[in-house]
C-alpha cells in the first residue's frame, strides 16, 4: 500500500514549508514556501555560504546608505532563496513582503513589485511566485492591487473566517489558515486537550474550506503550520496543504488508509454569503479574541526574524553599520 503521503498527493498539493534545499530535494513537493525564519534558516547552511557571501559584495558596491544597504542585501538573499528553491519544484515559491509593511498598503505593493523584478533579473517569472502578504486590513488592500496588476499573493496568517472572506473578496490567489497556532491558543486558553478532529484549527480550515466551495470562490484553501499529523490527515482533501519536513517524513513513514475529509462536492446547506468593509472587518477582528491576538504575535515573529537577518548582515558588513539594523 502507497504510504500515507504519496495517498496525500492524490488528492492534495502539497506544499513544502522550508528554505531547506537538502529536504525540497528528497521530499520533491510541488510548491515552496518561505518566510523570514526560514530564509534565516537557510542562510546558515553552507550551500548559501558563496550567496550570501555574493550578496554582501554587491551591497558594499551600491551608492546606498549604512540601512538601505541593510535591507537590499537581505532583499537579495531572500530571492536567492526563493530562486535556488524555484529550480527544484514545479510549481510556485512563496516569497514574504516585510512584516514591518504589513500596516503599509502602498509600501506592502512597492515591495511586492521589487521582488517580482528580482526574480524577474534571476530568470523567475512571476507565474513561479507568489507573494506573501500579512492578513491585515491593509495587507488584503495591497493584495487587491497587486492581482490587478497580475501578481499572484498569498495571503498569510489567517486565522477566522473574515480575513479569509475578505482575501476572497480582494481576489488574492491563495490563503494559508494557520491551523497550528490556532491550536496553541485554545489549548493555552481552555486547558482542554484536542483530538485532531476536535481541534479548532481543522475546524477552521473546514469552515473556510466549505464556504468558499459552496460559493465558488476560486481562491485557494492552503492549510498551514501544523502541529502534528493528525491535523493534516483530518485535511486530506484541501486544496493545498504546506507542511514542515519533519512531518512530510512522518507522512512518508505511514502507513494505513487516508481517508478523504474535504471534497468540493461535498454538498450539504450553503452558508449565508457575506462581505466586509473595513468596518465590518475590524470588528469581526476585534470580536474575535483569538484572531487578534495571533496576527499580531505573528507579525510581530515574523519582524524579529527579519531583524535577526539584518542584525547579522550588519555584523558581516562591520561595526560601522550595526545601528542601521536596531
Amino acid at each position: 500500500m502507497p504510504s500515507k503521503l504519496e495517498q496525500l498527493r492524490e488528492m492534495t498539493l502539497v506544499v513544502a514549508d522550508t528554505g531547506d534545499i537538502e529536504a525540497v530535494k528528497r521530499l520533491k513537493p510541488v510548491d515552496c514556501t518561505t518566510n523570514p525564519s526560514l530564509v534565516l534558516k537557510a542562510i546558515g547552511l553552507p550551500l548559501f555560504a558563496e550567496k550570501f557571501d555574493e550578496a554582501l559584495d554587491w551591497g558594499r558596491s551600491q551608492n546606498l546608505s549604512a540601512e538601505q544597504r541593510v535591507v537590499k542585501i537581505g532583499d537579495r538573499l531572500a530571492i536567492s532563496v526563493g530562486a535556488e528553491l524555484s529550480k527544484l519544484v514545479e510549481g510556485r515559491v512563496s516569497t514574504e513582503v516585510d512584516a514591518d509593511l504589513s500596516f503599509d498598503v502602498e509600501g506592502s505593493v512597492r515591495k511586492a513589485h521589487e521582488i517580482v523584478e528580482a526574480y524577474a533579473e534571476r530568470g523567475v517569472s512571476k507565474d513561479r511566485i507568489l507573494v506573501k502578504l500579512g492578513s491585515t486590513w491593509e495587507g488584503i488592500r495591497a493584495a487587491e492591487q497587486l492581482q490587478k496588476a497580475g501578481i499572484d499573493c498569498n495571503m498569510t496568517l489567517i486565522f477566522n473566517k473574515a480575513q479569509a472572506i475578505a482575501a476572497a473578496e480582494a481576489g488574492a490567489f491563495l490563503i494559508s489558515p494557520f491551523v497550528g497556532r490556532i491550536l496553541d491558543w485554545h489549548v493555552k486558553a481552555s486547558g482542554k486537550q484536542f483530538t485532531a478532529a476536535e481541534d479548532p484549527g481543522v475546524q477552521s480550515v473546514k469552515e473556510i474550506y466549505q464556504y468558499y466551495k459552496a460559493h465558488g470562490i476560486k481562491t485557494v484553501v492552503m492549510g498551514a503550520s501544523f502541529r502534528n499529523t493528525g491535523e493534516i490527515e483530518e485535511l486530506a482533501g484541501c486544496d493545498r496543504l504546506t507542511i514542515s519536513p519533519n512531518l512530510l517524513d512522518e507522512l512518508a513513514k505511514a502507513e494505513g488508509t487516508l481517508e478523504r475529509k474535504l471534497s468540493p462536492e461535498a454538498g450539504g446547506a450553503a452558508p449565508e454569503r457575506v462581505s466586509y468593509d473595513e468596518k465590518s472587518f475590524r470588528w469581526a477582528m476585534n470580536e474575535d479574541a483569538m484572531a487578534t491576538e495571533k496576527l499580531a504575535e505573528g507579525i510581530r515573529q515574523f519582524a524579529a526574524d527579519l531583524l535577526k537577518m539584518r542584525k547579522l548582515i550588519a555584523e558581516r558588513l562591520g561595526e560601522g553599520v550595526r545601528q542601521a539594523a536596531e
